[in-house]
């Protein structure tokens, strides 16, 4: 029989070793991991016969601020890539002097096309809350910070340079001689979107492709984007879980996106309708919660291609 004072030890033991593992779990997620850029590379079939490949840069969820220099020097290299068109999927701003590290990142991305929508972490500053929420419901739904960010002048940047802004806006780019059709709305997350301002079945005689573009992927917009017959639905928002179960995934999706689909290419369907649905899992994470497990921060390089049978 062990004695007493022997399974006092080992349970201290024990105790002092999961201590350990959680404290180096901890160092992991925010020294290692959140700062492991990566730039996944997707093709989605859904261009018509004989149009050429394209290119699109899918950004979102930088959460900059000032001091992300590493961030903000993995973006600036992005423009390498020389992509065809940019779409920025909101969530850009984590400080009030954020915007010029934004803009002086993106650099030569802004004399590419590019298209974007706003996130909640746009237009209010990101506050401390309680980790264990998180896994519970979606954070702070329809109640915005009373302190707001400086995405007004972010927006001048993005149309001084050519930019879209697809708030509740319908518009066409042609990029290498391909009619793309956008649609975007306003954040769902603070239930800002409105839909029905640009809803509608895809004209398919106006475009070529039709892109729906939002930040947070809410049932209620991505099945409305899909209903309308849109090829590709392009959304953010998620982390892509953020804190995620190795060999398992991603335990909330900070919305109503089942977790399956919380990050990557997958499909979606609506009134039975089907279209693409790109998640990002972002770049970057709130300067409250500066970790990332078994999620890295990322980019992606979308190229379109022609659909089978096209």
């Amino acid at each position: 029989m062990v004695s007493p004072p022997v399974l006092v030890q080992r349970a201290a033991q024990v105790a002092l070793g999961a201590a350990a593992l959680g404290t180096a779990g901890v160092a992991y997620a925010s020294l290692v991991e959140r700062h492991s850029f990566r730039l996944r590379r997707l093709e989605v079939p859904v261009l018509p016969a004989g149009a050429p490949d394209l290119r699109i840069l899918h950004l979102s969820d930088l959460h900059m601020t000032p001091a992300e220099v590493r961030r903000q020097r993995w973006v600036a290299e992005l423009a390498a890539l020389e992509p065809d068109l940019v779409i920025d999927t909101g969530d850009n701003l984590a400080h009030a002097e954020a915007v010029p590290y934004v803009l002086r990142s993106l650099g030569r991305l802004l004399d590419v096309p590019g298209v974007f929508v706003w996130g909640s972490n746009d237009y209010y500053a990101p506050t401390f809350k309680n980790p264990a929420t998180y896994l519970t419901r979606p954070s702070r739904v329809g109640r915005p910070h009373p302190v707001t960010l400086p995405w007004g002048d972010l927006r001048e940047g993005f149309v001084a340079a050519g930019w879209k802004d697809l708030t509740h806006v319908a518009t066409t780019v042609e990029v290498r001689g391909v009619r793309i059709g956008f649609r975007g709305t306003d954040d769902a997350h603070l239930k800002l979107d409105d839909y029905a301002q640009v809803a509608g079945r895809v004209d398919r005689s106006q475009v070529d492709v039709a892109l729906g573009v939002t930040h947070a992927p809410y049932r209620r917009v991505i099945d409305a984007m899909a209903a309308d017959q849109h090829d590709l639905i392009v959304a953010g928002h998620t982390h892509g879980g953020q804190l995620c179960v190795p060999f398992y995934g991603a335990l909330v999706t900070n919305c109503d996106l089942d977790t399956s689909r919380v990050k990557g290419l997958s499909q979606h369907t609506a009134d039975g309708r089907t279209s693409w649905m790109h998640v990002s899992a972002g770049l970057g994470t709130s300067p409250y919660a500066p970790f990332r497990f078994a999620c890295p921060p990322e980019a992606t390089l979308l190229t379109l291609t022609a659909a089978s049978g096209a």
